[in-house]
């Protein structure tokens, strides 16, 4: 399955040097799959020597070919010159990609977009008093330790249910 991502990896290198991106020939040609990453779908690790490997979170297994495709191509951008973090650069070599292939290459993904269930368990759930929306959470955010300083949308007051 792992050869799958492998495979995926040298044909987005080879739709973003067709359109002249510079990618990194310093490129591992095989991805890493994490096993530990539950809210992040990729990342683009720069080694001491100055290689890159890409990892892709093991979620990403039962995705399909699309999603797979589209995360690691954002993560192939990450290689080139002035493209480690997503500005002006990085987001230009998106645009291309996302305008040649059909891709919405953005700075984060979501699950829904990449058609994989959310997986993210849920730690702290604060409620509305009037209308009831709930805002799960993983971690201990300012929303999660300080309801009382915010309001929903309907203007009711939060709740933290646990």
């Amino acid at each position: 399955m792992e050869q799958r991502f492998d495979f995926l990896l040298a044909q987005a290198v080879k739709q973003a040097r067709a359109l002249g991106i510079p990618v990194s020939h310093r490129l591992h040609p095989h991805v890493t799959v994490n096993r530990r990453a539950v809210t992040r779908f990729g990342c683009c690790i720069r080694q001491r020597d100055g290689s890159f490997t890409i990892e892709l979170t093991h979620r990403l297994l039962e995705a399909d070919d699309r999603a797979c495709l589209q995360t690691l191509a954002h993560e192939v951008l990450h290689t080139c010159p002035g493209c480690r973090n997503h500005g002006p650069q990085w987001q230009r070599y998106a645009g291309q990609m996302n305008a040649a292939y059909g891709y919405a290459i953005s700075r984060t993904g979501t699950c829904g977009e990449l058609g994989v269930p959310d997986e993210r368990p849920v730690r702290h759930l604060v409620v509305c008093t009037i209308c009831g929306r709930e805002f799960p959470r993983t971690k201990a955010s300012p929303l999660v330790l300080h309801p009382e300083r915010y309001r929903c949308r309907c203007g009711g007051t939060l709740l933290r249910k646990f």
